[in-house]
């Protein structure tokens, strides 16, 4: 059974798999296609899965694919927390520029459903964070873009002020969205 809540962006949902638990430990199903499909959610292909792990004030994103690559993603932490955040990159939409974030955790054991046609990005909120997400198409360098996630048009709101905000030199150099190649 899962949970699923919307978000201030249409079509970015967060999902909430059942977890099971007693003294041993606990067990839950994070991906069922039956029960994706039961709950009303879009019809998606994971092809994928990917692991990342980040200390305190580590900032990835923002990230996307152009077509024919872009990725839908599925994100979840299996340890400590994160702020992930949710950018709508698609031109035509009502909500282009937009952005939603909310903090995931192992401890809420609640995930993000990011469509194709959105910027991702997240910062861990505490050492050694555990990042784990499918996605609809596998890595292509070729199609891989970013955006600035200091962006001051998005307007991104992070926590951890004061935290020195470790980035990749990608990240780093990504263009504001103004400047960037979209779908």
């Amino acid at each position: 059974m899962l949970e699923v809540r919307s978000t201030a962006l249409e079509d970015v949902l967060e999902v909430r798999p059942r977890r099971i638990g007693d003294e041993r430990g606990f067990f839950s199903e994070v991906w069922n296609r039956a029960a994706w499909g039961a709950a009303g959610l879009p019809d998606v292909e994971f092809v994928q899965d990917n692991h990342s792990r980040s200390a305190r004030g580590v900032l990835r994103g923002l990230h996307y694919q152009l077509t024919p690559a872009a990725q839908a993603k599925l994100v979840r932490v299996s340890r400590g927390s994160v702020f992930d955040v949710v950018v709508d990159i698609r031109r035509a939409s009502r909500s282009f520029g937009r952005w939603v974030g909310l903090t995931l955790s192992a401890a809420e054991w609640n995930q993000v459903f990011v469509p194709a046609g959105f910027a991702h990005g997240f910062l861990a909120l505490e050492h050694d964070s555990e990042v784990q997400y499918k996605v609809t198409f596998p890595y292509s360098a070729e199609h891989d873009r970013s955006i600035r996630p200091d962006d001051p048009a998005i307007g991104i709101d992070w926590p951890l002020p004061g935290v020195q905000r470790l980035l990749s030199a990608k990240d780093r150099a990504a263009p504001l969205l103004v400047d960037a190649e979209l779908p």
